[in-house]
Parts: structure tokens; C-alpha cells; sequence
């Protein structure tokens, strides 16, 4: 493919052989199957503290990915520092400013910034300022984050083994859960 420029010619090349997975869908005409949610559409989760849309889930992906628009009020605590065994988690941040722990250091994330967590990855976020904001979360695959995000609040003031067993059965390996005692 050749791209000319105002001032120089440049050439793009691709490889010849392009790697796609194999194909799902084995119809010759494609089907309607597409699935629309209105900007308008209420929160699925509202509390003091902010508010989650579920965009796109597990069961309506069939496992692909889980997409959410989450809204964290200010000075929100977010999640502290753990880790995913069966999943990715990626953050894009559509308003306002985010703190993101990448695994190394904290780092700011702003409007159209993104962090990308393999599966293993150590992350954590919160919400620093006096401002509200939102981002997008990404799981990948899919998982059911449902019950998750509904009842993480709970089992945080229940705390203890019954918060570190809710936890791990929603793929979610906190630190803190793993450190020794008086640490």
C-alpha cells in the first residue's frame, strides 16, 4: 500500500499472512443480532459513592468481554492493589482524573488516557481529587462482574475470610488478603 504525503512518499507494508482467530459465525448473509443501549439508559448500580452502567456483560457477550461505564464520586476509595488470575482489566477514562497503580507506581489518569492490566497484573485505583469522574472498565474475557459490583460494598463491612472468599470467587486476589498477619 503505498501513502503519499505532501512532502515525501512513505510505504506501508503489512504482513502477508495476517493471524484472525477462526471464524465463530459460519452463515453466508450475516444475521441482525446487534444490541443498542441509549446514552440515557439509568445506572444498574447507584450508591453515594457512584454509580455503574453495565454496557455490555458476560451473558450478553457470550463470554467475550464484559464492558462498564463506572462514575466514581470525589475523593472515592476505588479498589486497592490486586490482581486478576482469569482475566484482563483495562481502564479508559472518559472525565476527570483517576489514580492508577500500574503495578510499579501511581500514575494520573485523565480524560482519553487508557491502562492496560494483563491477567496477573497488580492495579489499583482511586479517586483523589474533589471532582467526580468516569471511565470505562474492560474485562477480557468476559466474566459475571454482576454480582461484584453489586455486592462489594457489603462484604467489605462484613470484611474477614467471608470478604477474602467473595473475593477470590470473583477473580479478585487482593494483597492485602495474602499478607501475614501484623504486617
Amino acid at each position: 500500500m503505498l501513502v503519499e504525503t505532501c512532502e515525501e512518499e512513505r510505504v506501508m507494508s503489512y504482513p502477508e499472512f495476517l493471524e484472525y482467530p477462526e471464524p465463530r459465525y459460519h452463515g453466508d448473509t450475516g444475521e441482525v443480532n446487534a444490541a443498542f443501549r441509549p446514552a440515557n439508559t439509568p445506572p444498574d448500580i447507584s450508591s453515594p459513592g457512584g454509580s455503574t452502567h453495565y454496557l455490555a456483560t458476560n451473558e450478553s457477550t457470550g463470554g467475550e468481554f464484559g464492558l462498564y461505564k463506572m462514575e466514581l464520586g470525589a475523593r472515592s476509595a476505588g479498589a486497592k492493589t490486586h490482581f486478576h488470575k482469569a482475566m484482563s482489566e483495562s481502564f479508559y477514562i472518559l472525565s476527570g482524573e483517576l489514580e492508577l497503580y500500574n503495578g510499579e507506581r501511581w500514575v494520573t489518569g485523565r480524560e482519553g488516557d487508557f491502562l492496560y492490566v494483563p491477567v496477573g497484573g497488580l492495579h489499583a485505583f482511586k479517586n483523589e481529587t474533589d471532582e467526580p469522574m468516569s471511565m470505562l472498565l474492560l474485562f477480557s474475557p468476559g466474566a459475571p462482574r454482576e454480582e461484584y459490583f453489586e455486592r462489594v460494598a457489603e462484604m467489605t463491612r462484613r470484611g474477614g475470610e467471608e470478604l477474602k472468599r467473595f473475593r477470590i470467587r470473583h477473580d479478585s486476589y487482593f494483597v492485602e488478603d495474602f499478607e501475614p498477619e501484623g504486617e
